[in-house]
């Protein structure tokens, strides 16, 4: 398998190469995507172009009933880097480029799988993932796929992962009454208080919600990513704007944590409540449902031979193939706290490991 192992640095160079950064995703049905194609000549490839950068790739051979998924897009590079981003390079066993663990290298490895065996297999290659645009997928989900499986690249050290949190992201506008900031009604006429007063009771919700659990993942996250509003100090604030976001168990119902969210507003003091987001829970569904999935995702991963592992807090696409009814669970090489850093890099021995396993699945 040290061929392989070269030929999965290879892809790996010339994926990380390819400029494929979410934003600003000047992304083209050429360049990353001609490569791909180049380097799978027994698949039917299908290349589809969804608007504003967003492009995908299905590559299938045979009359396969699993899909493997792995985005191409990458988030910006931060300040930082101690070499051009765009170019790879070894160093200490680890693979360091934009991308390389988030997660090209999983790209690289089905490649090279794909070529060191014969069997069925599908690929779908997408570049929206980082923009929390899903349309790649959900065209994909939408159209006669004929698939009943699916296993989704994303950073867990090759160990096969059941269950993660959803993601939703919210928009608030309060509303006030401008006037000077020295008037009695200063404590409630400002919009920016009613944020405010929101703001501590919603802490102390997401607070009671600690005791909830699904599958090793406690509680419910939350983050106040961005507040707004206001004239200056001694006008009262007549608008202030939210932006907050929260990240459920697969247990938990998204419709209900909204209304909680909202109700925490004083009377008259929210102009809008808007939900500019949504990631479900994987495993999609009520909390029946999800359980029945978890148990299905598990059954595969045992019959694949591939670890478990825990459950963890990061969203993944996985989540929209199990709303959309197939058996699904997220594994790839790497480790999660390297994806977005400068530096960014994936172990060699997990791209080895990872390579090693989808080998054997395709011959399988």
């Amino acid at each position: 398998m040290a061929d392989v192992l070269e030929r999965v640095l290879s892809h790996l160079e010339a994926l990380v190469s390819f400029d494929t950064r979410n934003p600003p995703r000047h992304i083209t049905t050429g360049g990353i995507f001609d490569y791909l194609r180049t380097q799978l000549p027994d698949f039917r490839c299908t290349v589809t172009d969804h608007g504003e950068g967003a492009v995908s790739l299905l590559a299938v051979r045979g009359t396969p009933r699993r899909v493997f998924n792995v985005h191409l897009d990458t988030v910006p590079n931060a300040a930082g880097w101690t070499r051009p981003p765009h170019r790879m390079w070894v160093a200490n066993g680890r693979v360091i480029g934009l991308g390389a663990c988030d997660i090209k290298g999983a790209a690289a490895g089905l490649v090279a799988a794909a070529n060191a065996t014969k069997g069925d297999a599908a690929f779908l290659f997408s570049s929206d993932e980082e923009a929390n645009d899903a349309r790649c997928i959900e065209a994909f989900l939408a159209s006669d796929h004929g698939f009943a499986e699916a296993i989704v690249a994303e950073p867990t050290h090759c160990e096969a992962v059941l269950a993660h949190r959803g993601i939703s992201s919210v928009l608030l506008r309060f509303q006030g009454q401008a006037g000077h900031a020295s008037g009695a009604d200063a404590m409630h006429a400002s919009a920016l208080h009613h944020a405010m007063r929101w703001g501590n009771r919603a802490l102390d919700y997401v607070e009671s919600q600690s005791h909830q659990r699904f599958g090793g993942l406690t509680g419910l996250r939350f983050n106040v990513g961005r507040v707004e509003g206001g004239i200056k100090a001694n006008v009262i604030a007549p608008s202030a704007e939210v932006r907050f976001g929260f990240r459920p168990l697969p247990s938990m119902a998204f419709e209900q944590l909204h209304d909680a969210f909202g109700r925490l507003a004083e009377p008259g003091a929210l102009a809008r409540y808007e939900e500019t987001f949504r990631g479900p829970s994987l495993p999609a569904g009520d909390v029946a449902v999800a359980e029945a999935r978890r148990l299905e995702a598990r059954d595969l991963a045992d019959e694949l031979g591939l670890p478990i592992g825990n459950a963890v807090d990061f969203w993944t696409e996985a989540s929209l193939f199990s709303r959309a009814g197939l058996t699904t669970f997220v594994y790839g090489p790497g480790d999660i706290a390297q994806a977005h850093s400068v530096d960014e890099w994936v172990a060699v021995d997990q791209l080895q490991r990872y390579t090693d396993s989808i080998v054997r699945i395709l011959q399988a």
